[in-house]
Formats: C-alpha cells, structure tokens, sequence
C-alpha cells in the first residue's frame, strides 16, 4: 500500500509544533515564569520593566534605611554615655560646692571632671563607618580638637548644616544634629559648662563652683532634649522600613501575576506536551520511510 506523500508535510510541520509547545511548557516548568521575552506577552513585559525599576527603588531605599538607622542608634548611644558622664559630673560638682572640701579633695574632683570632659569630646567626635556624627555635613573632619585659645578649651571644625537621606519615593529622613548645637550651644554648652567647672574646682571658691554645677546641669538638660530628635528619627526609619518590606512584598505578587506560571497547571500541560510530541514522533517514523521508498527506482 503506497502513502501519499502529501502526508509528510504536514505531519513534520506537526511535529515542529508539538516540539514548540514542550519545549515552551519546559521553560515554563523550569523557570516559574510564562514570559520570557517581551514577544511573549508585550503588555506584561512593560509592566514587568516598571515593576523592576520600583522593585529596585524599594531596594534602595530600604538599604539607605538600614544604613541611617544604624547611625541613628550610634549617635543615640554616644548621647547616651554624654548624658550619664554629665549626671556624674553634676553629682562631684554638687560634692565640691558643699564647703567641705579641702583643696587637695578639690583638686581631685576636678581631675575626675577633667576625665569627664576628655570622655565628652571623645563622644562628640563619634563616627560611623569613617563619618563623623557631629561635624554636620562636614563628615570627614573631627568636630572637635584641642585649642589652648579657646576658652573651653576646643575648637568646633565642623559646621551647622543637616544631613538628609532618601527612603522613599519624595520621603527623606534628616539624620544628624550638628554638634555646634548639641555640644556647643551658647546658651546650654556641654563642653563650655565642664569645663568651667574644672576651672571653678581648682579655684575652690564654692559659689563659683555651684554656679558652674548648675550650668552643668543645665546642659545636661539640653541634650536630653537633643536626644529626642534621635528617638523619633529612629521610630521614622522604623516604620519606613515597615512600609517598604510591604511594598516589596506587593511588587512581588504582582511579579507572579504577571509572568507566573500556575505550578500545577504547567505540569499538566508539560504532561500532555511529552505525550502530543511523542504521538507526533511516533507518527513520522511510521509514515517517513514509506514515504522515502516511493522516490526509490523500481
């Protein structure tokens, strides 16, 4: 019995088809993805484009984040420490205005404060990462060095202006105080007060001793209340970084909206890919040879 053919033509342009659909149904299986090209689905592929640009936005943002908040906190912690020397430092100045004190008992509280001084500074010139805390936008210099001209003492180097970071699409965090108004201020200056204090110790005159005591505390106060910025840029940061894990998560699913694949439905399309193609294959190994014998001479 002769086969037409005809026959053959059509039965390779099935098999060719039968070979794109597995090979499609194996790349959807392997990959999770039903497009893999803009040709595939070209309104998808554009709103994938967009959602990796937001996609990699939230990365960012969330990594500046991170970064600042871990800032934040140290520079909250070097306050922490000035406002436990100042408490001390208040606590001897107290002690050294009582009128009990000889000059020799004088003399050592004052060294105390000194210590407490020099630990000030050593937290004023706090860093990160090679950044200084309090230098104002001026992150690479140390805020704050040694100056026998000046009267405290120290000289600020830095200067007044803020640092701001960016979290979040037209959202920016401002991230220090600078420490001309932390550590300096005219009116409550934690280093101006210590070390007028020092001084009044070794003078020993016990109203000036108070006097600078009080001014002490008085700048105690103060960076208590600088403090405070540190507490809510940080509860800021916090919930920012809450929003965007969110946010990811949404740019996520719709990821898989877009291009996913329904993972049991691709295997049972693979399925009936695998058995077409080889129904196909099988088909055109019957019908070839045949098909290649009529063309042979009698």
């Amino acid at each position: 019995m002769r086969v037409n053919p005809n026959q053959l033509p059509n039965m390779l342009s099935a098999l060719q088809q039968s070979e794109t659909t597995l090979n499609t149904a194996l790349q959807q299986v392997s990959t999770g993805k039903s497009v893999t090209q803009p040709s595939d689905n070209p309104a998808a592929s554009a709103s994938m484009v967009q959602n990796t640009i937001d996609l990699a936005n939230v990365d960012q943002y969330t990594q500046n984040a991170n970064d600042v908040l871990s800032m934040v906190q140290t520079a909250d912690s070097a306050l922490g420490s000035v406002v436990t020397s100042l408490t001390q430092a208040v606590s001897l100045g107290t002690s050294g205005a009582n009128g009990t004190n000889n000059s020799s008992n004088l003399q050592a509280i004052a060294t105390q404060v000194q210590g407490i001084l020099d630990s000030v500074v050593k937290q004023a010139n706090s860093s990160y990462e090679g950044q200084y805390l309090f230098g104002g936008t001026a992150t690479s210099q140390v805020p704050y060095t040694a100056d026998s001209a000046s009267s405290t003492g120290y000289t600020y180097n830095g200067n007044s202006d803020l640092n701001s970071v960016i979290v979040g699409d037209n959202t920016s965090v401002q991230m220090n105080l600078p420490g001309n108004q932390v550590f300096s201020d005219p009116s409550n200056s934690v280093i101006g007060s210590l070390s007028s204090l020092v001084s009044a110790l070794k003078g020993g005159d016990s109203a000036t001793i108070a006097s600078a005591t009080t001014a002490v505390n008085s700048a105690l106060n103060h960076v208590g209340q600088q403090r405070v910025f540190y507490a809510n840029a940080e509860t800021q940061l916090n919930a920012q970084e809450a929003y965007l894990s969110s946010e990811k998560v949404q740019l996520t699913s719709q990821q898989t909206s877009l291009v996913g694949v329904d993972t049991a439905q691709a295997a049972t399309t693979l399925a009936r890919a695998e058995a077409a193609n080889s129904a196909a294959l099988a088909a055109v190994a019957k019908v070839l040879p045949n098909s290649l014998l009529n063309y042979l001479p009698n």
